[in-house]
């Protein structure tokens, strides 16, 4: 641990708070649920869901396998960030279709662990046959567990929803008791749900047109090999368990996931075979073609089904081999048949980790689609500043009116996520979206917030702007400014090469806690090429790699007052070299999200010199980018509002950089030697 060798520097301290920023514990609300499972017949909100027969039948299963509680997480055998409607089990057994939480049912009790984003949803959508506990962490489970389950007892779990690293928390919490984890592959709920779940739909596996990507398939694969042959414990495979890996590796997509262009897959990957693991039946004659499926040699790829991926890791493992897997995506299902002196684990797979750093064709793509996806939002934010003061915009209409602009944009495959379009006191919620029956009007006296982003042949995009159309206050004002600052703070910043961002992350919220204002999410992520909108490993937290040349982030500081407003303004950034005074590695980012902050949110005296020289500067690059193309679509109402809203902003104060600021400068320079 690198923090062991600064003692008890002072400076050290100021960076360890940020783990407790970056990952906020859920806040005690003290709400009443507005169930009442004490009166009979008890009290349920109409939307709520009678799960009495699906327990029956989970619990007739259960007994089949002798198991005493079975946990039932929400994820999918991929650990993916959104999961197919036939992978929503705790969302069926329970009733509650918040995208976070585990459900775990015993014999004569159930309950549903999440974080306090999704208390009142909970208790809105599950009977009296469930118990809300208002944590969601894997210590408060086994605390119940230890509870519920007698003596002897078996705690059952598809191994396969599983990551390693929830397996051994498990483990490690049950080692000392008379209870013990029970690995079941054929999933339980599957078998109670039957015919009731819904079936797989073969959508098409296709492969992306040369001019959408940055190598072949075969370049790619050639490349991996090579990173094994180099390796020192001489890894004989490499096991592919993320989709977008499999993705990436051969240029291939499909439309099995929501909002991520992916398709259910596997690679086991050697250096003389392919086996790809997927349903053949979503592949045409021409995508088989594509892959050598024909031949036999080094460079053919051997399709297996989807399903027989443990049993072909399981017979590849009982050879003379080492099997290189990324931790963070492969599940206990894949890991439990692989013995440990066969395994060489990293955080991150070779190819996770290469794919986060973009050669300059997809640093190109990237760009481009940013530009077009710029084009959609400045679009829609015309449209509303029109029509928001008739009063006829809703949250909901707004994103709809978004999507509409974006799908007239080139290449343009789907949004990258469920679009936030939050008004007042919603955009205080940080994951606030909309619904049909659930939004509120915009209106011009409150701030707007919207998140969204698109996914593009060439590239995938998310950015975040804050919108005031009538007279904000002081307070929002300073608070705009401010994470304004800590935006610009970051994105100018020079950093030597390999950095943790980490590290660097406190630049982003210098500028709030300067005035004793913070924001309790992570400061970015890493995106990528018509793949992940959330990529790792790539970012600002504890987790992800250091910063390298051809990475893509997002930056993101925000502020939000509980009840009354947010503010978050994100951008996408490339990781390039910095020009310096002195020879050597230096990096710094280049902004690629090409939309104008909001004008009548800044408070020019808040902002030094360099703020307004950077922002200047960012404007004109806006205009030069985006300005031509809105006039060859003669966009022109678009053109006059850019005009207008990237012009030049002077200093009307002086700005005095703080102590705060200096240290926290100064603690950057320093922690930046030992990473």
């Amino acid at each position: 641990m690198a923090w062991a060798r600064w003692g008890c520097c002072p400076w050290l301290v100021l960076f360890c708070a940020l783990g407790a920023w970056s990952h906020p514990k859920p806040v005690d609300l003290r709400g009443e649920d507005v169930r009442n499972c004490s009166i009979s017949p008890p009290y349920l909100p109409v939307t709520a869901v009678n799960t009495m027969a699906r327990l029956t039948a989970l619990r007739q299963q259960m007994r089949t396998k002798n198991l005493s509680a079975y946990i039932i997480p929400e994820t999918d055998a991929h650990m993916s960030e959104y999961i197919g409607n036939r992978d929503k089990r705790r969302a069926w057994i329970t009733g509650f279709t918040g995208s976070a939480g585990t459900a775990v049912v015993t014999m004569g009790k159930a309950g549903l662990w999440t974080d306090s984003r999704y208390w009142t949803q909970a208790e809105r959508q599950m009977d009296c046959n469930w118990e809300l506990h208002k944590e969601a962490d894997i210590t408060s489970i086994v605390t119940w567990l230890l509870t519920e389950v007698p003596a002897g007892g078996s705690v059952g779990f598809d191994p396969f929803l599983f990551s390693i690293g929830s397996w051994e928390s498990y483990d490690m919490a049950l080692k000392n008791s008379n209870i013990k984890l029970a690995s079941t592959t054929a999933n339980l709920v599957d078998l109670a749900w039957g015919s009731e779940k819904p079936l797989f739909e073969s959508q098409p596996i296709y492969a992306l047109e040369d001019a959408f990507t940055g190598s072949t398939w075969q370049e790619k694969v050639a490349d991996i090999r090579s990173q094994m042959q180099k390796h020192r414990k001489g890894p004989t495979a490499v096991l592919l368990s993320a989709l977008d890996e499999t993705a990436w590796l051969f240029n291939l997509r499909g439309s099995d996931i929501p909002y991520n262009p992916f398709f259910y897959s596997y690679t086991l990957l050697t250096d003389s075979s392919i086996r790809l693991f997927v349903n053949k039946d979503c592949l045409d004659s021409e995508t088989l073609k594509y892959l050598n499926f024909s031949c036999t040699g080094s460079m053919c790829v051997q399709l297996e089904d989807y399903n027989q991926v443990r049993g072909t890791v399981q017979n590849y493992a009982s050879g003379d081999v080492k099997i290189w897997i990324g931790t963070s995506y492969t599940t206990y299902g894949l890991y439990e048949v692989i013995p440990a002196e066969k395994l060489i684990e990293d955080t991150y797979s070779p190819v996770m980790v290469t794919k986060a750093v973009k050669n300059s064709k997809e640093q190109a793509l990237l760009r481009a689609s940013h530009v077009r996806d710029a084009v959609a939002v400045i679009r829609y934010l015309v449209w509303l500043e029109k029509n928001v003061p008739k009063g006829t915009v809703d949250e909901f209409s707004g994103a709809q009116w978004l999507d509409k602009f974006r799908r007239e944009e080139e290449f343009f495959s789907g949004p990258s996520f469920e679009t936030i379009s939050a008004s007042g006191l919603n955009a205080a919620l940080a994951h606030y979206s909309p619904t049909k029956e659930q939004h509120r009007k915009l209106s011009s006296d409150e701030m707007y917030l919207l998140d969204s982003g698109g996914q593009y042949w060439d590239g995938t995009t998310d950015i975040t702007r804050t919108i005031h159309w009538g007279t904000p206050s002081a307070f929002q004002k300073e608070a705009y400014t401010r994470v304004l600052m800590g935006n610009i703070d970051l994105s100018r910043l020079i950093f030597p090469a390999s950095t943790s961002g980490r590290v660097m992350e406190v630049l982003a919220r210098r500028a709030l806690w300067d005035v004793g204002l913070n924001y309790g999410h992570g400061t970015g992520h890493g995106i990528g090429n018509f793949l992940c909108v959330h990529e790792w490993p790539v970012g600002f937290q504890s987790g992800n790699i250091p910063m390298a040349k051809g990475m893509f982030t997002s930056i993101e500081p925000g502020y939000y007052q509980d009840g009354e407003f947010g503010i978050r303004l994100e951008d996408v950034a490339l990781v390039v070299e910095a020009k310096t005074k002195y020879p050597g590695s230096y990096l710094t980012f280049e902004v690629v999200s090409l939309v104008p902050y909001d004008r009548n949110l800044i408070d020019v005296s808040l902002l030094s010199p360099e703020h307004l020289q950077y922002l200047n500067h960012y404007y004109q690059t806006i205009r030069e980018k985006v300005g031509p193309v809105l006039q060859q679509r003669s966009l022109l109402e678009e053109f006059k509002w850019l005009q207008r809203h990237t012009e030049p902003l002077s200093a009307r104060a002086p700005c005095t950089a703080s102590l705060a600021s200096l240290l926290a400068v100064s603690s950057l320079t320093i922690l930046s030697w030992s990473v």
